[in-house]
């Protein structure tokens, strides 16, 4: 019956990801059925630490993040949960040997959304990592299936996916982090003059990252491969759609790619994917 317990867990994660994300969520599906659950297990964690900090105004966030954070520890370390969100996470964890300081980065990440307004260069790189970069670390271990020399040569690339993946996400943001939580994360840029040049020295520094990031999934075993490639095909053509938009407009609406277009990026991978070209 245990099993049933861990079964349903990872189901709640799995919704959680598929209502919050139906790009991610139909990427996720590409994976090999069993790096799924793990990958859905991950997201349902973080999508959730996410909320708290970005949804829940009127209640005490910095409270329940704290609990959130202790019953985090609690979970791993006990290997079980109530909650179904984490007892989902500690399974994948523990499984896949996680290191304990990618969610410690994380939650200090989350930590300084509570507060944090505005971001120095220094601030802000350390805020790219745990919000992101640690996330592709977690996923790398599972697709690495407890490989450590692969993990380590493509740790790199997963960090560098993971910050061009929350660069895009704060330019397609700006409007609601603006008008709802007033945050800038980009450091020297403001709400009220975003100029076209602090638009493109964001964009220069996501194109490096991209560049790094698509030597690594080229690397991927397999069975993580064709997943990871669709979801980096999502957001590059987000960001290609975000450059062709004038600052003006990323501060007055979400820039969003149409349901048929990621039909056909799919498509399109897979037939790159059949011919071996990925």
């Amino acid at each position: 019956m245990l099993q049933l317990f861990h079964t349903v867990s990872e189901d709640c994660s799995r919704i959680v990801a598929e209502r919050y994300s139906t790009s991610f969520y139909s990427a996720i599906r590409l994976l090999h059925k069993d790096l799924r659950a793990p990958v859905c297990n991950i997201y349902g964690f973080v999508r959730f630490a996410d909320e708290i900090v970005d949804t829940f105004h009127e209640h005490d966030k910095k409270s329940l993040l704290q609990q959130f954070k202790a019953a985090t520890h609690e979970a791993i370390d006990q290997q079980i949960s109530l909650n179904p969100i984490l007892n989902s996470f500690q399974l994948t964890v523990n499984a896949y040997k996680i290191d304990r300081e990618l969610v410690d980065a994380f939650f200090k990440s989350m930590e300084l959304d509570l507060s944090k307004k505005f971001y120095s260069p220094e601030e802000y790189g350390q805020y790219i990592y745990g919000s992101a970069e640690v996330v592709g670390l977690m996923c790398l271990h599972v697709f690495s299936e407890g490989d450590k020399k692969l993990y380590r040569e493509l740790a790199q690339y997963a960090r560098a996916l993971g910050a061009a993946f929350q660069k895009i996400n704060f330019l397609r943001d700006l409007k609601a982090d603006n008008n709802d939580l007033s945050r800038m994360y980009f450091p020297g840029c403001d709400f009220n003059n975003f100029l076209e040049k602090d638009k493109k020295g964001i964009e220069i520094d996501i194109e490096h990252d991209f560049s790094q990031a698509y030597e690594g999934i080229l690397q991927l075993p397999v069975r993580a491969r064709f997943g990871v490639y669709v979801a980096y095909k999502y957001y590059v053509s987000l960001f290609k759609k975000i450059k062709r938009t004038h600052p003006c407009q990323i501060m007055q609406k979400r820039i969003r790619i149409p349901h048929h277009y990621k039909l056909m990026i799919v498509v399109r991978a897979g037939l790159k994917h059949q011919l071996n070209l990925i």
